[in-house]
């Protein structure tokens, strides 16, 4: 159910959409940089097994 917000409501609107823009664009940073990150440890932990292993 949707409240009368009379004249405010575009602005009250636009508000909502931009936050809720505004979370989308940081939860898709986050998760870009959570593969970004696992990515670079995982190769990380590659190297450094390799390493230990006589470069094998």
């Amino acid at each position: 159910m949707m409240p009368d917000l009379g004249k405010y409501a575009v602005p009250v609107l636009g508000s909502y959409g931009a936050t809720l823009a505004i979370l989308a664009v940081l939860i898709g940073v986050s998760v870009w940089r959570h593969a970004r990150v696992k990515r670079a440890l995982t190769e990380a932990e590659a190297r450094r097994a390799r390493a230990e292993n006589g470069g094998k």
